[in-house]
Parts: C-alpha cells; sequence; structure tokens
C-alpha cells in the first residue's frame, strides 16, 4: 500500500476530474493518476439519429469547440454520400476552424494560463485567475476578450451562430458569403494578428522564468500524432494522418482517416471514464497501452509539419524549435505552440478571405447516402478529433464512435502530473503552489472532458495522497 494524495477538483479546465497522488515508503510519489469522473455517453443517444442531423446534434458534445464536431461530423456525412464539397464550401470550413483554433486558443492562453503565466504559480488563488488578471494587466485581458471575440464572429459569419450553429453541414456549408461579410472579417484581422504578435513576444519574454516546469511538466518521450498533407505544411483540416517520434522519426505517414483503426487501439480504466487510446504498432497483447503513448495537439502538429506554410508563423517556428531543442517534448511548450497557431491561423484566414472563388455561391454537394461505414476527421484545437458512423440503408446511425482528443492525451496526461508530483511533492503536505503546478500541468493540455466523456457541467478538482498504508494523509479540494 502507498500514501494517497487526491486533488480534487482541478480547477481551470472544462469538465470534472481528481487526481490522485499514492506516497511510496521514502515518502516520495510513486504512482499518479488523472482521473476523470463525469459520464454522459453522448454516442449512444445518437444510434438511430439520421446521418443529416449528425453535426447539429454532436455539436452540443461540448460550447468550446463545437466547430470541430461540426467539422468531423460533416466530413463523415461527406463520406456517406461519397460527394466531393464545392472549392468555396472547403474554403469557408477552413476558415470557419481557423477562426474557432484562434478563439480557443485565446481563451486556453489569456484566460486560463495567462494568470500563472504572469501573476505567478505561487500567487494567491483569491486573485490568480482572470479577474485578477483583469486588474493586474487590464490591457492584456482587454486584447484576449477581443481576440476571442473576433474568432467567434469569424465562426457566426460562417456557419450561423458562434455556438452550436447550423451551417457547417453534410456536402460544404449551407449558405454562401457575400462580400459585405468578407470584408468586415477583413477588417478584423490587423487587430487579431497584432495581438498574437504581441502575446507571442510576452510569452517568449517570460519563457526562461519556468526553466523548471518546463524540464517537469511532462518532459518525456512520446509519439505525436496530427494531420499532414503531401507538402510538409501545417494542416488544420484534411490530409492523412502522420505520426513521429521524439526525436523526429515518422513511424506512421500517409494513414486515411477511414484506416485509423491501423494505428489506433482504445483502452478503458476502471477509475476514469476516460478512455486511452494508443499506438497500436507498438503494444503487444501483453504490454500495457503506455508503450503506444502518443500526444495530440498543438505540440503534435508543430512536431508533425515542416512548416507552418506562412511568413510570419514559419519564423516564429523557427525561434520555438531552437528554444525546445528540436522536436518539442515539454508539455509546458503547449502554450507556445498554441500561439503560433494562432498566428498562422491570422495569416491563412487572411489568403482565403483575399481568394476569388471565396464568394462563389455553390457550396454545397448533394447526394443520398451511398456509403455504410465512414469516418470524418479534423484537426480540433486540442487535437485529432475521429467521428466513425456505421449507417444503414436509409441513412440512420446503428453504431457511433468519437475518439476526442483530450482522450487520446489521457496517457500523457498521467505521465505528466506524475512527472510534477515526483519533482515537487516531498512529504504528506501539498502547498498551494504544488496543487497549483499539479493542475497547470493539465491545463497545458487544455482539456475538454465533456467532449471527452461527453458530460457538462464546471470543472472541480480534487487531490487527495494516500500514504503506504492505504490510508488518506491530505486532501486538497478546490470548491
Amino acid at each position: 500500500m502507498h500514501d494517497l494524495t487526491v486533488i480534487d477538483p482541478v480547477t481551470r479546465i472544462e469538465g470534472h476530474a481528481k487526481i490522485t497522488i499514492a506516497l511510496g515508503d521514502d515518502g516520495t510519489p510513486s504512482e499518479t493518476r488523472f482521473h476523470v469522473t463525469e459520464f454522459r455517453g453522448f454516442e449512444e443517444f445518437c444510434v438511430g439519429r439520421p446521418v443529416w442531423e449528425m453535426p447539429s446534434l454532436t455539436a452540443r458534445t461540448c460550447g468550446i469547440c463545437p466547430v470541430s464536431h461540426l467539422l468531423a461530423s460533416a466530413k463523415a456525412g461527406d463520406a456517406v454520400m461519397g460527394v466531393r464539397i464545392p472549392p468555396a464550401g472547403e474554403r469557408l470550413r477552413r476558415i470557419a476552424n481557423l477562426g474557432q483554433i484562434i478563439q480557443s486558443h485565446a481563451l486556453s492562453f489569456f484566460h486560463l494560463s495567462a494568470p500563472d503565466l504572469l501573476l505567478g504559480m505561487d500567487a494567491d488563488p483569491a486573485t490568480r485567475n482572470v479577474f485578477g488578471l483583469m486588474a493586474a494587466e487590464p490591457d492584456l485581458a482587454r486584447k484576449g476578450i477581443r481576440l476571442r471575440s473576433f474568432g467567434q464572429s469569424v465562426i457566426e459569419a460562417i456557419a450561423g451562430r458562434k455556438v452550436h450553429a447550423p451551417g457547417i453541414v453534410p456536402g460544404g456549408i449551407a449558405h454562401p458569403m457575400d462580400a459585405e461579410t468578407r470584408d468586415l472579417l477583413i477588417g478584423g484581422l490587423d487587430e487579431a494578428h497584432g495581438t498574437v504578435v504581441a502575446a507571442i513576444e510576452l510569452f517568449t519574454g517570460i519563457l526562461d522564468q519556468f526553466e523548471r516546469e518546463v524540464d517537469a511538466f511532462g518532459r518525456f518521450p512520446s509519439l505525436f500524432m496530427g494531420l499532414a498533407n503531401p507538402r510538409g505544411t501545417w494542416e488544420h483540416y484534411d490530409g492523412t494522418l502522420s505520426v513521429v517520434d521524439h526525436d523526429g522519426t515518422v513511424v506512421a505517414r500517409g494513414v486515411e482517416a477511414s484506416e485509423y483503426r491501423t494505428i489506433v487501439g482504445e483502452a478503458g480504466r476502471e477509475d476514469s471514464y476516460l478512455k486511452s487510446p494508443y499506438f497500436k504498432p507498438r503494444v503487444g497483447d501483453d504490454d500495457p497501452p503506455e508503450r503506444g503513448m502518443y500526444r495530440v495537439g498543438p505540440l503534435a502538429r508543430l512536431n508533425v509539419c515542416e512548416t507552418m506554410g506562412t511568413p510570419e508563423a514559419d519564423a516564429a517556428l523557427a525561434v520555438y524549435r531552437e528554444r525546445a531543442g528540436g522536436v518539442a517534448s515539454s508539455s509546458f511548450f503547449y502554450h507556445y505552440a498554441r500561439l503560433i497557431e494562432a498566428l498562422a491561423a491570422t495569416e491563412r484566414m487572411a489568403e482565403h478571405l483575399a481568394h476569388p472563388d471565396l464568394l462563389d455561391e455553390k457550396v454545397r454537394s448533394e447526394a443520398a447516402s451511398n456509403f455504410r461505414h465512414v469516418v470524418g476527421v479534423s484537426e480540433a484545437p486540442r487535437g485529432t478529433l475521429f467521428h466513425d458512423y456505421e449507417v444503414d440503408e436509409h441513412g440512420l446511425l446503428t453504431s457511433v464512435n468519437m475518439i476526442i482528443a483530450t482522450g487520446q492525451n489521457n496517457l500523457a496526461m498521467n505521465a505528466t502530473v506524475h512527472q510534477i508530483a515526483k519533482e515537487w511533492i516531498d512529504g504528506p503536505e501539498i502547498p498551494e503552489g504544488v496543487l497549483n503546478r499539479l493542475e497547470a500541468g493539465i491545463r497545458a493540455f487544455d482539456p475538454c472532458l465533456s467532449c471527452s466523456t461527453h458530460a457538462i457541467g464546471e470543472m472541480p478538482m480534487v487531490v487527495d495522497l494516500v500514504g503506504p498504508d492505504g490510508a488518506t494523509i491530505c486532501r486538497r479540494q478546490r470548491d
């Protein structure tokens, strides 16, 4: 038996979870687990619904990244029909996803993580929050709010609403874009771009203050998976699956979305509702899933790509890789990677909005149900998202499996909190600064637990510390 510490709830993340830390006989952490304690079972109540309703239904999985589910589900609908969507429709989908990346990354950096980064990991928790940030850095907080608002306005302009929008549909987009809307979006790009540039300068300026966190916040070898294209440029919407190792070695390339099961397996846990996907080629019948641990999301996408494909983001990527020592293996660099993706998103959006086919009125292809088993995949802000559907001859769902980015990071999140516990916990107490670092290690992944377990609610967090005799010797819990 081991001493056990539990952190319950983990705060400033979306959903419900706790952390359990077991102490060995020497008083140091011997085992650490991240438990997701919520459940809703979204896939089950989608069975029997028409595939055409799935974008609207699955968008309700989460209010933070509904566009991700809209896109993955709509792409599954494209595959059911067997159609190729019109160029203007694809371009509008891409712009909507770029808008989502901007708004989600702005929320993660400015609202959830900046209080730790700018006010300090050891600051008073009463003020170490977005309200404390607004008091200490009002201009920065205001810019973060406006940046997120811009991203949401992009989504609304294309898909009809900021949240759970109806305009991304199987076959393309429901309505074309007009010149007035395009010009309004172009008018907001300069401010958004300037805010991201300033945020990168701010983060790179303070990064050296967090050397210990960089070393202990999930700095370990793992695989990284994301969408890739033949040009090697950063991909956020289409392409094939690529997997690279921690030294940059490509271990899988060109895997079609429909064949994802050849490389992705799923393991269940008795103490968590969050599944643990793993890289199948590295896990034998008797091996634990940890042997196939991989990470997805901004960190992985920047490790998978060769170039961002835009001038300023490429320059930022070169500095990023120099500071990371090549392939970024520290989960602390998720913060940095989000900002570079947001920069690339503003540059890419400018290119799309200037394209001559953007205002084409043909934005949707239509057909009947032609294929029974389909997979839709897209890059959500938090990582690669799979929607795997089976339908009958009428297009009604007979089976649904959604593999969410947060779930794919589950093994890495567990490894991260264990590494942090080993670094900072030495004895039966958990000081506030250590508690916050355990939470911050999870926040680095920007997890969306309602997506990954399909449940709803705020994110409480409990940490339990359990001794060698099995008794709980310390519990830290936030209201």
